[in-house]
């Protein structure tokens, strides 16, 4: 076991702690720090970014933990993946970890280069007390959560430089084994800032069922393997399943009305069901409003599961209107792909997939809108509207009005959506002068039979 306290560490440091020669490759991490900033880091290889120590990092005599969860290439192996990590960010929520408590937790995403394997969500947990307690929570915690190959957690400790300056940072990984203070050491490596790649290390991956459902496949290989542990998913499945393959649109134009809440959505739909003569219709549906509050309440690639299924619910009533009348849609595709790649990039807006990155693409096998038009105001008047209305909101609503980069993420991926893209509209402006422009819209880029 690693000596106690950090003078011990130092002198332990100076002859244990250097990667041995023909290593493995560096795993380099990203952890999102508070204010959504990234930082990059590299374990082992010699330092990523020439040995300048990481950011994110305590000095001594604090200490960092991280611990990720595994996943793999198949629909099943996603899925307990995704809930093994929701149930440790639950339980890293509550004491010592949560708010008042000792530690900071931060999300953290292990990857193996550009061309690698999909990347590990974990934790990056920051001790700056090094509390024994904290240490103890944390091994029970990975031992609950984790199979026990998987069970490694990793210590990151500064060794102090003997004329008091600060030493350079090494990670420890430990194993833990079933009996509580029963662990083994597997390796030491020099850790050091990494630098930042070109694309974020999650974005090769949000089409291969890691957030955004390419076909109605990849979202029902998903949502089947949740069949065992939420009953509800049988009923969706059942419902989807019987919805036609491939649903063609009829010779009316379908329009859909996107945007945040509060942005003029009901008050625009309503007016165009009316003035078109339309049918108005919702996604999701209300055929599966009884298990939204079950999916809301799952791990985001669930979650996502549901909400691109019901999208295909949504495709074969909009088949069946769209042959007799005009079709008005409440949101649909844009609004589940948005909020997807918001949640699944960590930081701001310069970390987002670029533009015209296969992401915002529509799905090929998902009936396509004539003309789609995202409803915005300023955050301000979003949120002066939103005040006194009431109602419950989702957890991604939620954050919206806590979290501002989160917002503007969402905003900017609507923003770069292609085929059909968004048309943005001001809804700034009085009801009328709003209606006057969406119907504007309409009669220049929709034709009606």
């Amino acid at each position: 076991m690693l000596p106690r306290g950090p003078r011990a560490f130092s002198q332990a440091a100076a002859t244990a702690l250097r990667p041995p020669s023909g290593s493995a490759p560096e795993r380099l991490c990203v952890a999102e720090l508070p204010g959504s900033e990234l930082a990059y880091f590299a374990e082992g290889g010699g330092g990523g970014d020439g040995g300048r120590p990481p950011r994110g990092f305590l000095p001594p005599p604090g200490r960092c933990f991280s611990f990720c969860v595994p996943s793999g290439p198949s629909a099943g192996e996603r899925v307990r993946a995704a809930r093994l990590h929701r149930r440790a960010e639950q339980r890293l929520s509550r004491e010592p970890f949560g708010p008042g408590g000792a530690a900071e937790v931060l999300p953290l995403l292990a990857y193996a280069g550009p061309s690698g394997s999909r990347p590990e969500k974990g934790f990056l947990v920051r001790d700056r007390r090094r509390l024994p307690e904290t240490e103890r929570a944390l091994e029970d915690l990975v031992r609950l959560i984790l199979p026990p190959p998987a069970r490694l957690l990793s210590v990151y400790e500064a060794a102090a430089a003997e004329d008091g300056g600060g030493g350079p940072l090494w990670r420890s990984l430990w194993r833990l084994q079933g009996a509580p203070e029963s662990k083994v050491l597997l390796g030491r490596a020099r850790v050091a800032g990494a630098a930042e790649p070109a694309l974020h290390p999650a974005a090769p991956h949000l089409l291969d069922g890691a957030a955004v459902f390419a076909s109605f496949e990849a979202a029902r290989a998903s949502l089947r393997e949740c069949l065992s542990v939420i009953p509800e998913a049988k009923a969706v499945l059942d419902l989807v399943d019987g919805c036609p393959v491939h649903a063609k649109k009829g010779d009316f134009p379908v329009i859909v009305i996107e945007g945040l809440d509060a942005t003029g959505k009901t008050t625009v739909t309503h007016a165009l069901k009316d003035s078109l003569n339309a049918v108005l219709l919702r996604s999701p549906p209300p055929c599966v409003s009884q298990w939204r509050k079950v999916f809301d309440d799952e791990p985001t690639l669930i979650r996502r599961a549901f909400y691109a299924l019901t999208n295909y619910i949504v495709a074969s009533e909009i088949a069946e209107q769209s042959t007799k009348s005009p079709v008005i849609v409440d949101r649909f595709w844009h609004s589940t792909a948005a909020y997807a790649i918001a949640t699944e990039i960590s930081g701001k807006i310069q970390h987002l997939p670029p533009v015209h990155h296969p992401v915002y693409r529509w799905p090929g096998d998902l009936l396509k809108p004539d003309l789609v038009l995202l409803l915005t105001v300023s955050p301000e008047e979003r949120i002066r509207r939103l005040q006194g209305r009431g109602i419950e909101k989702t957890r991604e609503e939620a954050e919206l009005e806590a979290n501002n980069i989160f917002r503007q993420k969402v905003e900017e991926s609507y923003l770069r959506m292609e085929n059909p893209a968004c048309q943005p509209v001001d809804a700034s402006p009085s009801r009328e002068e709003v209606l006057k422009t969406v119907h504007h819209l309409i009669k220049k880029q929709c034709h009606f039979p």
